[in-house]
């Protein structure tokens, strides 16, 4: 059965109580007076119910019409949203994008770059997964997504764009024993604790299965990460932009160790096919990603 009611009518009945009467809202509308007037009308004499009563010179909603306007600006949106997905659609913008992104990632880099690209892509909804470093070797194998960002094995036979460059550096907390040894650490000193690593539930099933001298602690996000290497339970490689704060406030400090004290960990733009080089959509999320890299690359936590 086909609706009694139209889009437009719902459109003026909220058009009129937003400018306070008819007159406005014909002048808002680009119609006449007379045809609001209709509109209104018809809206109310098909629906059998009065949405509005005329206060001084005031149109004002009736309780049932406020009822009825607060379910229909949904749909009045969801309308809109249809027209421009339709407009994009036409012009090659994409209705959707999958997103894979490493959750070592800054955050605050990504969240930004994505709000830059909902403002000038708003019929564009972006589906976003976060995966660990161990996870990356099998979702670029299905390529599921249109545009990934993580960083690339050797065993990864997937061409990538270099977007930014992270330092991992060995830290404990302040008060750890490992803090306490007068010279440079070795490999069998550091063995002595326990490593705190990241790694996905696969992986850290499989490792425990693993009989090993050392004993590590594995968790599945770097804020656990994080938390356990401040509370003092071992030692870690953490990214320094995750933990700036914690080394200028002192309550993590870096271990003077005999190896290597940074790990660079390079993050790549990976495109999901050959195809999304041309897709209008993922070239434009790629170059804000880029840009957003570019704007904070001189900042501190990102070396």
């Amino acid at each position: 059965m086909l609706p009694k009611t139209t889009i437009e009518q719902w459109i003026v009945l909220k058009t009129v109580t937003e400018c306070g009467g008819y007159m406005k809202a014909a002048e808002v509308l680009n119609k006449s007076q007379s045809s609001v007037s209709y509109a209104l009308n018809t809206l109310q004499e098909r629906l059998g119910v009065k949405l509005l009563h005329v206060v001084g010179r005031k149109a004002e909603l009736t309780e049932v019409g406020r009822t009825m306007l607060s379910q229909a600006i949904p749909l009045i949106s969801a309308y809109n949203q249809l027209e421009q997905s339709a407009e994009g659609l036409k012009s090659g913008i994409r209705s959707s994008l999958n997103l894979v992104v490493n959750s070592i990632f800054p955050k605050s880099l990504l969240i930004v770059a994505l709000k830059r690209f909902q403002e000038r892509y708003p019929q564009t909804r972006i589906h976003l997964t976060e995966i660990l470093r161990t996870e990356s070797e099998k979702v670029l194998t299905d390529r599921n997504a249109d545009l990934y960002i993580t960083p690339l094995n050797p065993t990864i036979s997937a061409p990538g764009v270099h977007l930014l460059d992270m330092d991992f550096i060995i830290v404990t907390a302040a008060n750890h024993p490992l803090q306490r040894l007068p010279s440079l650490i070795t490999a069998n000193q550091l063995s002595q604790y326990p490593l705190i690593t990241l790694t996905d539930k696969v992986t850290q099933h499989q490792e425990i299965k693993k009989v090993s001298a050392m004993s590590n602690w594995s968790f599945t996000t770097i804020e656990a990460v994080i938390e356990a290497v401040c509370q003092g339970v071992g030692y870690g490689w953490l990214p320094k932009a995750h933990i700036q704060p914690m080394l200028d406030s002192g309550k993590l400090k870096i271990l003077n160790v005999s190896l290597q004290q940074t790990r660079r960990t390079v993050f790549y733009l990976v495109f999901g096919n050959n195809g999304q080089f041309y897709d209008k959509t993922v070239i434009a999320l790629s170059d804000i990603l880029k840009e957003e890299v570019e704007n904070h690359i001189q900042v501190n936590w990102i070396d």
